[in-house]
């Protein structure tokens, strides 16, 4: 499940963002291939062309969310002067928190895909947006230890593991308890986030 030259095309961008739209009015369970058809105006078998089914399309949307969260951190990386991680934290806590709300489409479409886990395709999806994702946590590590902002001494592979785990339950508990008293801020994620890789 990568995104590649071809998929970025204005025709597979057109098909994501209606995706994206429909899943908001209808939700992920709603949302058929038939309705994307409609609203895009593109035939089936150019949807074909770029997917294999539904649960794909909803799969490379959450890829595509977690590119546009490495494009944000590499922009804060490049804003930052001297070794100082504050700003690319405050980065990645901003689109973590972006993506475990509840209303948002990346954390429906995560949730319904955890749901059907169950399947081998979507659980080899998964399993495929969770190793980029954790491949994206080690370099965001890296990319603070070669800058001096995080201490070479912090195992990347093992901080970007316990990373994943804590976003990965953010967004169930947002899911569960969103309007549970006492429920976390991103300045608390921030802070954990900051506190855990000094």
């Amino acid at each position: 499940m990568t995104i590649d030259a071809t998929q970025r095309s204005a025709s597979f961008q057109l098909i994501l963002e209606t995706t994206e739209q429909l899943i908001k009015e209808k939700g992920c369970r709603q949302t058929t291939l038939q309705d994307i058809i409609e609203r895009t105006g593109l035939s089936k078998g150019a949807i074909y062309h770029y997917v294999s089914g539904k649960d794909e399309l909803m799969g490379l949307i959450l890829k595509s969310k977690a590119e546009a969260m490495n494009d944000q951190f590499n922009e804060a990386v490049a804003s930052t002067k001297g070794p100082d991680a504050s700003l690319p934290i405050q980065s990645i806590t901003t689109g973590i928190f972006a993506h475990t709300d509840d209303a948002d489409v990346s954390n429906k479409i995560f949730t319904y895909l955890l749901s059907q886990n169950d399947h081998p395709k979507v659980a080899a999806m998964m399993r495929d947006l969770y190793d980029f994702s954790l491949q994206m946590a080690v370099r965001w590590i890296e990319v603070g230890q070669n800058a001096g902002a995080i201490p070479a001494s912090v195992d990347a592979k093992q901080a970007a593991t316990m990373f994943l785990t804590y976003t990965y339950g953010l967004r169930v508990q947002n899911v569960i308890a969103k309007d549970a008293e006492g429920a976390l801020k991103g300045n608390d994620v921030f802070r954990f986030i900051l506190r855990s890789l000094m």
